[in-house]
């Protein structure tokens, strides 16, 4: 199968699965240069309220398909832009990590809000194998999720950790048994898909640390009926109907 980015939209969850079985859904040049407009496509796409990102069969993504580049190629940069798509993604968006989740791959998955694992995973950051200086928007954004002492860890040594390791360091979110990834992904897009889109999205740039916006979701808050449905269906017990759109 060649090597390419496979989505599908369903119930408000697009899923973007990284496919390159063949090496383990590496990443060649073509797919990091993809990444970023397949995002801003659905980022604008009003039916998407949660995204999720996957790798094809047993593995998550095994870092970046070095035979792919050539001469003009900046294997840095490719990674840096299509990282940067994803942590800007407006929505939700969750890692489901089976298998290799390693380079590259971990780069995508720090890049997310959320990661969910399967037992059995492997993670590692690995640019101190080949004399590569880690991008410094990387080494913070990891830094962020895992603090210094075991970004440290993880770049200095450039070892695999198993998913009850990454759970303890905090790159993981949720580690489920074995058979059991798809079914809690699906369970809780549902729940995110459900709840209001002004939260979340003022949530995450507030969690990111964006600070110049406080304003404008006062705003948004003001002129949105969210609030309003959301106390008005907790006190008739039933499920709210949020409006507000990104």
């Amino acid at each position: 199968m060649d090597a390419t980015l496979l989505h599908t939209v369903a119930d408000g969850v697009a899923t973007v699965v990284v496919s390159h079985p063949a090496k383990r859904n590496a990443m060649t040049a073509s797919m990091w240069r993809a990444l970023p407009g397949l995002l801003d496509g659905l980022a604008g796409d009003p039916a998407v309220r949660v995204l999720v990102l996957t790798g094809a069969g047993p593995t998550f993504c095994a870092g970046a398909d070095i035979s792919s580049l050539t001469g003009d190629d900046d294997p840095r940069a490719l990674a840096v832009a299509a990282e940067e798509a994803l942590a800007a993604f407006p929505k939700p968006t969750l890692a489901a990590i089976r298998g290799f989740c390693v380079g590259g791959g971990s780069q995508l998955a720090a890049a997310c809000d959320l990661r969910f694992a399967e037992e059995g995973a492997s993670f590692g950051v690995t640019p101190a194998k080949l004399g590569i200086v880690y991008p410094a928007s990387s080494t913070r954004r990891l830094t962020s999720l895992v603090g210094p002492a075991w970004a440290k860890y993880l770049l200095f040594s450039a070892e695999l950790v198993g998913a009850e390791q990454a759970l303890r360091a905090g790159f993981l979110n949720e580690l489920l048994p074995a058979g059991g990834l798809d079914k809690r992904v699906a369970e809780f897009t549902r729940v995110l898909a459900a709840r209001s889109q002004l939260t979340q999205a003022a949530a995450k740039e507030f969690a990111d640390g964006r600070t110049d916006r406080d304003r404008h979701w006062e705003e948004q808050a003001a002129g949105s009926d969210d609030t309003a449905e959301g106390v008005a269906a907790f006190l008739e017990r039933r499920a709210p109907r949020f409006t507000w759109t990104p």
